[in-house]
């Protein structure tokens, strides 16, 4: 990802590499949440009654435009 990259090197060295475990920590998060939402996707609709159909938020990353005196 970042080839030839010193200064990220030396950031990697003194403080860790911080994204690698930020996305193993998100990972065992998501294999954990999978595991205990099992009972509840096995039993259907009809067993939990009636659920929002609203859909589920989605992460974007989108640059926010600069407000008034930010440029």
């Amino acid at each position: 990802m970042f080839q030839d990259s010193p200064i990220y090197d030396r950031l990697i060295a003194e403080r860790g590499d911080v994204p690698t475990q930020v996305r193993r920590e998100a990972e065992r998060v998501s294999r954990e949440l999978e595991f205990v939402m099992q009972p509840l996707m096995s039993m259907g609709r009809s067993h939990l009654g009636e659920l929002p159909t609203t859909p589920a938020p989605q992460w974007q990353r989108n640059a926010l435009m600069p407000g008034p005196g930010q440029l």
